[in-house]
Protein backbone atom coordinates (compact mmCIF):
# COMPACT_ATOMS: atom_id res chain seq x y z
CA UNK A 1 0.00 0.00 0.00
CA UNK A 2 4.33 1.57 2.09
CA UNK A 3 0.67 2.20 1.22
CA UNK A 4 -2.23 1.13 -0.61
CA UNK A 5 -5.55 2.14 0.21
CA UNK A 6 -6.89 6.39 2.62
CA UNK A 7 -10.48 7.74 3.98
CA UNK A 8 -12.43 4.67 5.66
CA UNK A 9 -11.12 1.32 5.35
CA UNK A 10 -9.36 -0.20 1.72
CA UNK A 11 -6.07 -1.05 0.78
CA UNK A 12 -2.13 -1.42 0.31
CA UNK A 13 0.22 -3.85 -1.23
CA UNK A 14 4.06 -5.01 -1.20
CA UNK A 15 6.82 -2.18 -1.45
CA UNK A 16 6.57 -0.46 -4.98
CA UNK A 17 3.82 -1.80 -5.65
CA UNK A 18 -0.11 -1.22 -4.71
CA UNK A 19 -1.72 -4.35 -6.84
CA UNK A 20 -2.30 -7.57 -4.61
CA UNK A 21 -6.14 -9.29 -4.11
CA UNK A 22 -5.89 -9.49 -0.64
CA UNK A 23 -8.95 -8.18 1.45
CA UNK A 24 -6.85 -8.12 4.74
CA UNK A 25 -4.70 -5.45 2.99
CA UNK A 26 -6.86 -3.62 1.32
CA UNK A 27 -8.55 -2.51 4.27
CA UNK A 28 -5.73 -1.12 6.07
CA UNK A 29 -5.88 2.21 4.13
CA UNK A 30 -9.24 3.48 4.81
CA UNK A 31 -9.07 2.59 8.62
CA UNK A 32 -5.55 4.33 8.44
CA UNK A 33 -7.47 7.00 6.83
CA UNK A 34 -10.08 7.53 10.22
CA UNK A 35 -7.37 7.17 12.61
CA UNK A 36 -4.79 9.76 11.05
CA UNK A 37 -6.39 12.54 12.55
CA UNK A 38 -6.15 11.01 15.79
CA UNK A 39 -3.23 9.63 15.83
CA UNK A 40 -1.47 13.50 16.40
CA UNK A 41 -3.21 13.47 19.63
CA UNK A 42 -0.55 11.40 21.28
CA UNK A 43 2.00 14.01 20.61
CA UNK A 44 1.78 16.49 24.50
CA UNK A 45 2.02 20.34 23.30
CA UNK A 46 5.19 21.75 24.49
CA UNK A 47 8.16 19.77 26.11
CA UNK A 48 10.70 17.58 24.05
CA UNK A 49 9.94 14.64 22.30
CA UNK A 50 11.50 11.59 23.67
CA UNK A 51 14.27 9.77 22.04
CA UNK A 52 11.66 6.87 20.86
CA UNK A 53 9.93 9.59 19.29
CA UNK A 54 12.54 11.50 17.90
CA UNK A 55 14.22 8.74 16.44
CA UNK A 56 10.68 7.61 14.57
CA UNK A 57 10.29 11.26 13.33
CA UNK A 58 14.32 10.70 11.44
CA UNK A 59 13.07 7.53 10.39
CA UNK A 60 9.59 9.09 8.57
CA UNK A 61 11.79 12.17 7.40
CA UNK A 62 14.14 10.10 5.76
CA UNK A 63 11.83 7.92 4.44
CA UNK A 64 9.75 11.28 2.77
CA UNK A 65 13.24 12.36 1.23
CA UNK A 66 13.85 8.53 -0.32
CA UNK A 67 10.08 8.81 -1.35
CA UNK A 68 10.16 12.16 -3.20
CA UNK A 69 13.52 11.67 -4.74
CA UNK A 70 11.95 8.55 -6.17
CA UNK A 71 9.29 10.24 -7.46
CA UNK A 72 11.58 12.31 -9.41
CA UNK A 73 13.50 9.84 -10.97
CA UNK A 74 10.57 8.20 -11.89
CA UNK A 75 9.15 12.00 -13.49
CA UNK A 76 12.10 11.75 -15.54
CA UNK A 77 11.93 8.65 -16.67
CA UNK A 78 8.11 8.78 -17.34
CA UNK A 79 8.81 11.69 -19.40
CA UNK A 80 11.86 10.29 -21.24
CA UNK A 81 9.97 6.80 -21.97
CA UNK A 82 6.16 7.93 -22.03
CA UNK A 83 4.60 4.16 -23.39
CA UNK A 84 6.40 2.50 -19.92
CA UNK A 85 3.43 0.77 -18.49
CA UNK A 86 5.27 -0.22 -15.34
CA UNK A 87 6.98 2.91 -14.68
CA UNK A 88 3.56 4.97 -14.93
CA UNK A 89 2.36 2.15 -12.28
CA UNK A 90 5.28 2.92 -10.34
CA UNK A 91 4.91 6.40 -10.70
CA UNK A 92 0.96 6.53 -9.33
CA UNK A 93 1.76 4.08 -6.22
CA UNK A 94 4.47 6.54 -5.07
CA UNK A 95 2.10 9.55 -5.28
CA UNK A 96 -0.49 7.03 -3.35
CA UNK A 97 1.28 6.24 -0.91
CA UNK A 98 2.90 10.39 -0.23
CA UNK A 99 -0.70 11.67 -0.32
CA UNK A 100 -0.99 12.85 -3.66
CA UNK A 101 -4.15 11.76 -5.27
CA UNK A 102 -4.48 14.40 -7.81
CA UNK A 103 -1.25 13.45 -9.21
CA UNK A 104 -2.10 9.97 -8.80
CA UNK A 105 -5.23 10.02 -11.06
CA UNK A 106 -3.34 11.05 -14.33
CA UNK A 107 -0.39 8.81 -13.36
CA UNK A 108 -2.83 5.76 -13.17
CA UNK A 109 -5.16 6.52 -16.16
CA UNK A 110 -1.98 7.23 -18.36
CA UNK A 111 -1.00 3.51 -17.54
CA UNK A 112 -4.54 2.31 -18.56
CA UNK A 113 -4.55 3.75 -21.37
CA UNK A 114 -1.53 1.82 -22.25
CA UNK A 115 -2.53 -1.42 -21.05
CA UNK A 116 -6.24 -1.61 -20.22
CA UNK A 117 -6.67 -5.16 -18.50
CA UNK A 118 -5.49 -4.58 -14.97
CA UNK A 119 -7.85 -4.95 -12.48
CA UNK A 120 -5.61 -3.99 -9.58
CA UNK A 121 -4.81 -0.55 -11.44
CA UNK A 122 -8.24 0.06 -12.20
CA UNK A 123 -8.85 -0.91 -8.05
CA UNK A 124 -6.16 1.51 -7.42
CA UNK A 125 -7.38 4.48 -9.44
CA UNK A 126 -10.76 3.94 -7.71
CA UNK A 127 -9.00 4.84 -4.32
CA UNK A 128 -7.94 7.67 -5.92
CA UNK A 129 -10.99 9.18 -7.42
CA UNK A 130 -12.44 8.65 -3.95
CA UNK A 131 -9.60 11.27 -2.53
CA UNK A 132 -10.06 13.31 -5.45
CA UNK A 133 -13.61 13.79 -4.30
CA UNK A 134 -14.91 11.51 -7.52
CA UNK A 135 -17.19 8.66 -5.52
CA UNK A 136 -19.25 7.69 -8.94
CA UNK A 137 -16.12 8.01 -10.94
CA UNK A 138 -14.37 5.54 -8.21
CA UNK A 139 -17.68 3.00 -8.47
CA UNK A 140 -17.38 3.07 -12.22
CA UNK A 141 -12.92 1.71 -11.75
CA UNK A 142 -14.17 -0.89 -9.44
CA UNK A 143 -16.66 -1.79 -11.30
CA UNK A 144 -14.03 -2.40 -14.38
CA UNK A 145 -11.69 -4.12 -12.02
CA UNK A 146 -14.73 -6.59 -11.53
CA UNK A 147 -15.38 -6.68 -15.00
CA UNK A 148 -12.32 -7.93 -15.54
CA UNK A 149 -12.02 -10.48 -12.92
CA UNK A 150 -14.91 -11.80 -11.19
CA UNK A 151 -12.91 -13.31 -8.14
CA UNK A 152 -11.31 -9.95 -7.41
CA UNK A 153 -11.71 -9.08 -3.33
CA UNK A 154 -10.53 -5.56 -2.93
CA UNK A 155 -12.40 -3.58 -5.59
CA UNK A 156 -15.60 -5.25 -4.18
CA UNK A 157 -14.49 -4.07 -0.96
CA UNK A 158 -13.97 -0.26 -2.22
CA UNK A 159 -16.91 -0.49 -3.67
CA UNK A 160 -18.54 -0.94 -0.58
CA UNK A 161 -16.59 1.77 0.86
CA UNK A 162 -17.66 4.38 -1.73
CA UNK A 163 -21.12 3.25 -1.67
CA UNK A 164 -21.74 3.07 2.00
CA UNK A 165 -19.89 6.30 2.79
CA UNK A 166 -19.99 8.56 0.10
CA UNK A 167 -23.13 7.74 -2.12
CA UNK A 168 -25.79 6.70 0.89
CA UNK A 169 -25.98 3.34 -0.47
CA UNK A 170 -26.47 0.93 2.40
CA UNK A 171 -28.29 -1.87 0.89
CA UNK A 172 -25.84 -1.88 -2.34
CA UNK A 173 -22.93 -1.71 0.06
CA UNK A 174 -23.69 -4.81 1.93
CA UNK A 175 -24.63 -6.51 -1.59
CA UNK A 176 -20.92 -6.00 -2.82
CA UNK A 177 -19.54 -6.89 0.62
CA UNK A 178 -21.65 -10.13 0.72
CA UNK A 179 -20.27 -11.02 -2.82
CA UNK A 180 -16.67 -11.45 -1.29
CA UNK A 181 -17.72 -14.20 1.06
CA UNK A 182 -18.90 -16.06 -2.04
CA UNK A 183 -15.49 -15.91 -3.35
CA UNK A 184 -13.97 -16.21 0.29
CA UNK A 185 -16.16 -17.11 3.21
CA UNK A 186 -12.88 -17.14 5.42
CA UNK A 187 -12.56 -13.63 4.43
CA UNK A 188 -11.04 -11.42 7.35
CA UNK A 189 -9.83 -7.79 7.62
CA UNK A 190 -6.70 -6.25 8.81
CA UNK A 191 -7.47 -6.18 12.40
CA UNK A 192 -8.44 -10.26 12.02
CA UNK A 193 -12.08 -9.57 12.40
CA UNK A 194 -14.14 -11.84 9.88
CA UNK A 195 -15.86 -10.09 7.20
CA UNK A 196 -19.09 -12.10 8.16
CA UNK A 197 -18.97 -10.24 11.33
CA UNK A 198 -18.09 -6.73 9.86
CA UNK A 199 -21.17 -7.01 7.11
CA UNK A 200 -23.29 -7.83 11.11
CA UNK A 201 -21.89 -4.46 12.26
CA UNK A 202 -22.92 -2.73 8.95
CA UNK A 203 -26.34 -3.91 8.58
CA UNK A 204 -27.14 -2.86 12.33
CA UNK A 205 -25.87 0.60 11.53
CA UNK A 206 -28.14 0.80 8.81
CA UNK A 207 -30.86 -0.74 10.76
CA UNK A 208 -30.50 1.98 13.12
CA UNK A 209 -29.83 5.07 10.81
CA UNK A 210 -33.28 3.43 8.80
CA UNK A 211 -34.90 3.83 11.85
CA UNK A 212 -34.29 7.58 13.38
Amino acid sequence: MSKKNAESQAGQTAPGSKQGNNLIVYAVIFIAGFLSGIAFSVYKTGGTPSANVASQQQQQHNQDQQTEQAIINLEAEVTANPDNFENWVRLGNLYFDSNQPEKAVPAYEKALELQTGNANVYTDLGVMYRRTNQPQRAIEAFDTAIEMDTTHIPSRFNKGIVLYYDLDDGPGAIASWEAILKIDPEAQLGDGEHLHNFIDRMKAQLAQKQSE
